[in-house]
């Protein structure tokens, strides 16, 4: 085997794994910095169901609760729903478990009580993917409703 011929197979060999390394630690500190620009990188699609043109969700005072219904998008499944409702008394928060499929409704309600926590200003529902293999909170992917109907 020829001497001279070894050297150059050997630095060939060599700048490819370090082109190889060197794209590695790219494509990372590529990946990391998508995940701190973005909490919620997919658009998730959710909406509060239409019916006859209103948005539907309203509060029920005889049984002290808010009654909505969700329509989850087509790319990708909700894992639950974080609902925050804020009254002009108190402010609460309550976890839905709402497992909704790709292109999925949930018909939900979350316990409110007017006399305790006041008139119903705001309901802030927030949803929950599992992205990347990650639990995430998409609260810039949240639906808000100001001052809902009674129903």
């Amino acid at each position: 085997m020829d001497k001279d011929a070894i050297a150059p197979l050997v630095a060939t060999l060599l700048l490819i794994s370090f082109a190889v390394a060197l794209g590695v630690v790219i494509m990372n500190f590529g990946r990391a910095q998508a995940d701190l620009q973005a909490e919620c990188a997919i658009d998730i699609g959710l909406k509060l169901a239409e019916i006859g043109g209103e948005p539907d969700l309203c509060y029920d005072p005889d049984d002290k609760i808010i009654v909505f219904t969700v329509e989850n998008g087509v790319n990708i499944p909700v894992q639950s729903l974080i609902a925050n409702v804020i009254g002009t008394k108190k402010a609460e928060t309550t976890q839905l478990n709402s497992s909704m499929p790709k292109s999925g409704t949930f018909l939900g309600n979350i316990p409110y009580d007017k006399e305790t926590a006041g008139k119903v200003r705001q309901v802030k529902l927030t949803p929950t993917v599992i992205l990347y293999d990650e639990e995430q909170i998409c609260t810039e992917k949240a639906l808000i409703l100001e001052k809902p109907k009674d129903c």
